[in-house]
């Protein structure tokens, strides 16, 4: 085990979380009205009273952004995971299906995968990763039977009062940073080196976001807006719900 330098982590998070923020645009780029309205729920924005293109376009966009950032944002924390815990213990990123990081401590081996928060999982998920553990100790043990492992299900921010579920462990927030790096104050040491050109890079991003909020707008009112002006919901609602139309032999 080696001590931690936090400018490596200052440099890592400078020299990569530039990638964090290009992934944001490029998800909006890539993002298509009609793909977004089959996903939503038209009768609730009905039920919310809304009456304007710009306000369904919004509801859309935001949910569709707060989402894939929660995805894209947590990717590149297990990365920043993964960089850390090389620097400390040697780990490294798992071949092994289902695990993120493998890693020596204490004469023992860690497993671990890592999600963003602690309620990621629904009960069948949860399952298939301790499902995913036990078959990657019988691997492990292919080579060393007597390896001791011990499997980890990591979240990057959150809490667990009780981390031991019996097949695994759960290491939330403060837990797993410093389960990762041996440093009990990593959890908040890291926050500041992200915001590293943040406003700029976030500028960038809003500018991009703005101008996919009005050719939405725009797209949406030219083929779900009456004449007058007001959202002709039948049509809506056929667009996202109605039975597809079979196709006509030729």
């Amino acid at each position: 085990m080696k001590k931690l330098n936090l400018k490596d982590v200052l440099l890592y998070v400078e020299q990569n979380i530039g990638s964090f923020h290009q992934k944001r645009i490029q998800s909006l780029d890539e993002l298509k009205l009609s793909k977004v309205l089959k996903r939503k729920n038209p009768y609730l924005f009905k039920a919310k009273y809304v009456l304007t293109a710009e306000q369904i376009i919004k509801g859309l966009v935001d949910a569709h952004i707060s989402s894939n950032e929660e995805t894209i944002f947590g990717d590149w924390l297990e990365g920043l995971a993964i960089f850390i815990n090389d620097r400390v213990y040697g780990g490294r990123k798992s071949g092994i299906t289902g695990l993120d990081l493998e890693f020596d401590s204490n004469g023992s081996r860690n497993i671990v995968t890592i999600k963003s928060g602690p309620n990621w999982g629904n009960s069948s998920q949860i399952a298939k990763m301790v499902a995913d553990f036990k078959t990657a100790k019988k691997t492990l043990r292919t080579s060393n039977s007597k390896m001791n492992i011990i499997a980890v299900n990591g979240c990057c921010y959150g809490r667990d009062s009780k981390p031991d579920k019996g097949d695994y462990f759960k290491y939330c927030g403060q837990r797993f940073w410093e389960f990762i790096s041996g440093d009990s104050n990593l959890f908040t040491e890291i926050i500041e080196p992200l915001g590293y050109k943040a406003k700029e890079k976030n500028d960038v991003f809003i500018e991009s976001y703005s101008q996919m909020i009005n050719k939405f707008t725009k797209e949406f009112a030219n083929v779900f807006c009456r004449d007058n002006g007001e959202i002709d919901w039948d049509k809506l609602v056929r667009f996202n719900s109605a039975i597809e139309e079979p196709k006509k032999r030729k």
